[in-house]
């Protein structure tokens, strides 16, 4: 497991290109039948990559639970959401077996023991993308479709921003502990994300972004509002946002992205906004 400890405002002005890429930065999620696992102790969150290809891959796999979270299984204290962004696939949770196709969400509330990835065509293996907060209660499993998504569209091509936010694992949906997890979805034509930027120091972040057409990119943006920094970013890999750090891109093609949040509340307007001309 790739440990990320925490990194503050203030040491953040000085990182180097390098050195922001390795504290923030999750590259390679997907290798076959393995769990590229990702620790981060923002909010304790962790990210997991999953591509099952030719076995049923165990969502410990790889991981020593008792040394990473003093724990005996992984969700014993812990809640979760995954989104499958391959081929079609199966996830089974204490044997009852949820198939996911392309875009299709899960949630699975804390307690559950066993969890196991699959694909149904080895030929074209799923990919699922996972986010895990700790929780401190339990509620109901559930599948959701993209079709059964709350959609919120905003934006317009005038501003390049054009797009909908899919809302999956949310209050309008259903019920978790800290968990929040949605889906944003760019129209040809626009390119920019999260503007007017904003941080909201009561949660953290993490976005993953996919759907981005070979040889094109998406610069991710973050810091501090007054001393901002970027990220490029590739297919399939994700970015760890600290509460202080903007969160906010523009991609050389339109693009989709996950966000994963868990902090102090679920409001999703619980947010502080920057003026774009204030940005530096």
């Amino acid at each position: 497991m790739d440990i990320r400890y925490s990194c503050n405002q203030r040491d953040f002005k000085r990182y180097t290109t390098e050195e922001t890429r390795r504290e923030f930065l999750i590259e390679n999620l997907f290798v076959p039948d393995q769990v590229q696992a990702t620790y981060s102790h923002v909010d304790r969150a962790v990210v997991l990559g999953i591509m099952p290809v030719k076995e049923k891959v165990s969502i410990d796999k790889g991981i020593d639970i008792w040394k990473n979270f003093g724990t005996e299984y992984f969700l014993e204290r812990r809640e979760c959401g995954l989104f499958n962004v391959g081929g079609a696939g199966k996830v089974t949770v204490d044997q009852q077996v949820y198939s996911l196709n392309y875009k299709d969400c899960l949630y699975i509330t804390r307690g559950a023991k066993t969890v196991l990835f699959e694909s149904d065509d080895p030929e074209k293996p799923a990919h699922f993308y996972v986010v895990s907060y700790p929780a401190h209660c339990s509620y109901e499993n559930r599948l959701i479709k993209i079709e059964d998504a709350a959609k919120k569209p905003l934006g317009a091509l005038e501003t390049s921003n054009k797009r909908t936010i899919n809302q999956f694992i949310h209050p309008s949906v259903l019920k978790t502990c800290q968990l929040s997890m949605g889906m944003t979805v760019l129209e040809p034509g626009s390119v920019w994300n999260t503007m007017p930027a904003h941080t909201h120091e009561r949660r953290m972040e993490v976005y993953f972004y996919f759907e981005v057409p070979k040889n094109n990119v998406v610069f991710h943006m973050m810091g501090e509002g007054q001393e901002t920094r970027h990220i490029v970013m590739q297919d399939q890999q994700a970015v760890i946002s600290p509460s202080w750090s903007i969160h906010a891109g523009a991609g050389t093609s339109n693009y989709t992205f996950i966000w994963a949040m868990g902090g102090e509340n679920q409001a999703f307007d619980d947010m502080d906004e920057i003026p774009t001309t204030e940005l530096r």
